[in-house]
């Protein structure tokens, strides 16, 4: 695979693009990417799919891939996503299998469903419509014929109908040619004559493939409080309905299972389940809420009548709704929705029948769901600490053949933030990476290198839609100087995080926030990131002025989102850069009140009814008298940080720390030319040496070391940039806080 971009996906505008597998990308981004017209690219979002490019808007920002509703499903994100997008090569299908609603599968033959796929680029677990790509259709495609024959055979919900893509051969991405076989997952095939159907007897099934047994509840590291609990409330209203009767409770069983993603809710109620020995049927929110209205409650109706079905004989069941936020949304939910509740309702009346719902937003959901007589329980599965990543790494690595060096506390340490899914995804980035390495051995061992290094492209599921901070591996020890500066940072960052039980056994809360101020130039951004080398924390990071958004409460919910995710990513780290824009004194801006709300929102978060854990925030500023005096009382940023220009031996510090992979003359005396610096900022130090190497690739591009000519010249180009007005009046609000 090429180059590949990363964009922010924005839903199409178009109907002629609606549920057409089609992608539009500013030219530029064509042109960089080597894709002409109607290429197919490779877009990975939190999975992988593929779809045709086509050119969008030449006025159009380019850091913009327009995506229809279903290519957005396929990739699992919603608007404002980072999506990667990359050219792939697409390889002729030999086989596609696919699935479908029953109204599909009983009208439509695999011939029929062959012509309606043929120009489109398919991948494996992708959901595709049955419009054919008629905006470029494949030479000698006859599309009148085939829209015919669709509206003929289902009718005029023809268009409203979704395949799944269950299977493609080869793997990846591919595309439907004439000579492609087709067919239904447990049906005919393109090729074959259908059976004809028997009228003495019934034709019994296929036995279903068996599936993978779940959990073992003694596996469930950190959710074994969750499972207790909810293991007896299976046991009540399985086993003793007539107890709850008698003290007057419904015997009925509706609970919400909620958690960050990837934490492993469902898993969680697949183990318990199985514990008591009920049956477990499955329905995906996501899946559900793509399809038609008709579709869609013709699928929850299904569900329950396998539930009824084991209720009538005899066995216990639990279904089991994941991402209930999806098919139930709290904000403009869709008509079926009132149906959708409805069988909900009728289905938890039946004997012997528990509905368990899954989500990682559960304000999101619709306020009806959690009716009384429908879901009033709720078990809420936390993020682990570093204790239980540890008994995670060591269960998931228990029957993996794995050096017996590998320190699963040191790793667990390195993986703030990290929930189960993360870990197995990390488990097997390591065996890739150990694979790799032994393609001939006759023992091949996965070694601690392997899972560090597999950090560097495994990232925590809480950050995959966040800017984090770019660290460049620099650590604290990186920084120059600013001993002190350092060590405050280390109590209000790193100990709340490194010793915990310190804060607890002294009775004393963890500072909430730390603001950094100082003159521009200074080093409080690398300041920022030397914390985040410390691998100890996730850092997300924010310009002051991205929040800032016109329409009213837009900029306050991002203000919670920004919280909402980093509690999800704890331990983490939130810097705010440029915070007197994001939080300038109430009363005195000209936005409409923009300004005032965000400081709401921010003090809100900062000591709101909902207490901050693992959460620090950091804010910057070299104008800290503009920043609302709110933010800066005890329990907010109660901790202010000077960070001062530089003296002569601060900078001797910054520039050697700069000069470390730079060849020096022996003629250079850093400490002396430290003192030549006055008025010099850390960022102008580190100027004035890359200036140095240029100087020496000008005089030649065999240059193999600076000389103290070259640091001359350059100090003679980079000049000072620290304004003496500015620090005077830095220094003086500095002097003011210390009184």
């Amino acid at each position: 695979m090429g180059s590949q971009i990363t964009l922010t996906a924005r839903l199409s505008p178009s109907a002629l693009d609606t549920r057409r597998g089609v992608v539009r990308l500013h030219r530029e981004v064509l042109d960089a990417l080597g894709v002409r017209h109607w290429d197919a690219v490779q877009l990975t979002g939190a999975r992988v799919s593929s779809a045709l490019a086509a050119e969008g808007d030449p006025a159009g920002p380019t850091g913009v891939i327009l995506l229809d509703d279903v290519t957005m499903s396929n990739l699992g994100v919603t608007e404002g996503a980072e999506v990667v997008v990359a050219k792939v090569d697409v390889a002729p299908a030999r086989s596609v299998t696919v699935a479908g609603s029953r109204l599909a599968t009983t009208s439509l033959t695999p011939e029929t469903v062959r012509l309606a796929l043929v120009g489109k680029v398919l991948t494996a677990g992708d959901a595709v419509s049955l419009l054919p790509q008629d905006l470029s259709p494949p030479p000698g495609t006859d599309v009148s014929a085939v829209r015919g024959k669709l509206s003929r055979a289902i009718g005029m919900t023809w268009t409203n109908e979704l395949l799944t893509i269950t299977a493609t051969e080869p793997p990846g991405a591919v595309t439907v040619h004439p000579s492609t076989v087709v067919g239904w997952r447990d049906g005919p095939r393109t090729g074959e004559r259908a059976p004809a159907p028997v009228a003495t007897a019934p034709v019994r099934p296929a036995p279903p493939v068996p599936a993978e047994p779940p959990t073992p509840i003694a596996d469930l590291v950190g959710a074994q409080d969750a499972a207790r609990a909810l293991a007896e409330w299976f046991e009540l209203a399985f086993t003793r309905p007539e107890l709850l009767a008698k003290l007057g409770a419904a015997p009925r069983l509706g609970a919400l299972v909620t958690g960050p993603e990837g934490v492993g809710k469902s898993t969680v109620v697949r183990s318990v389940a199985h514990s008591v020995d009920a049956a477990v049927v499955e329905l995906s929110g996501p899946t559900a809420a793509v399809l038609e209205a008709k579709s869609t409650a013709a699928l929850v109706d299904s569900a329950i009548a396998e539930i009824r079905a084991h209720s009538d004989a005899g066995k216990p069941s639990v279904l089991l709704i994941t991402d209930i936020d999806v098919l139930l949304p709290a904000t403009t939910p869709p008509p079926v929705a009132t149906v959708v509740l409805d069988s909900l309702r009728a289905a938890i009346a039946i004997p012997r029948v528990a509905l368990v719902a899954t989500t990682a937003h559960p304000e999101a959901i619709d306020p009806r769901v959690r009716g009384v007589e429908l879901i009033d329980r709720e078990l809420r599965l936390t993020l682990p600490d570093g204790k239980t990543r540890t008994e995670l790494l060591r269960m998931l690595f228990r029957d993996v053949p794995v050096v017996s060096d590998v320190d699963y506390a040191a790793i667990a340490e390195r993986t703030p933030g990290f929930v189960a899914a993360d870990l197995i995804a990390l488990r097997r980035e390591a065996a890739i990476r150990a694979a790799l390495r032994h393609k001939d051995a006759e023992e091949p061992r996965i070694e601690s290198a392997d899972i560090l290094g597999a950090l560097d492209t495994v990232r925590p599921t809480s950050m995959s839609t966040s800017d984090t901070l770019r660290t460049g591996n620099v650590a604290l020890e990186d920084v120059g100087d600013m001993v002190e500066t350092k060590q405050a940072l280390t109590e209000a960052v790193l100990w709340p995080l490194r010793y915990p039980d310190s804060f607890a056994r002294l009775g004393v809360a963890p500072p909430r926030g730390v603001l950094l101020y100082g003159p521009p130039g200074g080093g409080k951004t690398f300041l920022v990131r030397a914390l985040a080398g410390s691998g100890q924390l996730n850092v997300l990071s924010v310009k002051g002025a991205e929040l800032m958004d016109k329409w009213v409460g837009e900029s306050e919910r991002a203000v919670r989102e920004l919280f909402r995710r980093a509690a999800e990513a704890a331990p983490a780290l939130i810097f705010l850069d440029e915070i007197d824009a994001l939080a300038p004194r109430r009363g005195q801006s000209s936005d409409s009140g923009v300004s005032d709300r965000v400081v709401a929102a921010l003090l809100t978060e900062l000591d709101g009814v909902e207490p901050l854990r693992d959460v620090v925030v950091v804010g910057a500023t070299n104008r800290p008298e503009l920043v609302d005096p709110a933010l800066l009382r005890p329990g907010r940023l109660e901790r202010l940080i000077y960070v001062p220009p530089p003296d002569a031996e601060a900078r001797a510090a910054i520039l050697k720390a700069t000069a470390r992979n730079i060849p020096l003359a022996p003629d250079v005396d850093l400490v002396e030319f430290a003192k030549q610096l006055e008025g010099y900022s850390a960022a102008d130090c580190a100027a004035v040496l890359r200036e140095a190497a240029l100087t020496a690739m000008r005089e030649s591009l065999d240059a193999a070391e600076v000389t103290a000519a070259h640091l001359e010249q350059a100090r003679e180009k980079v000049r000072p940039s620290l304004d003496p007005a500015q620090l005077a009046t830095l220094e003086a609000y500095a002097e003011s806080r210390k009184a």
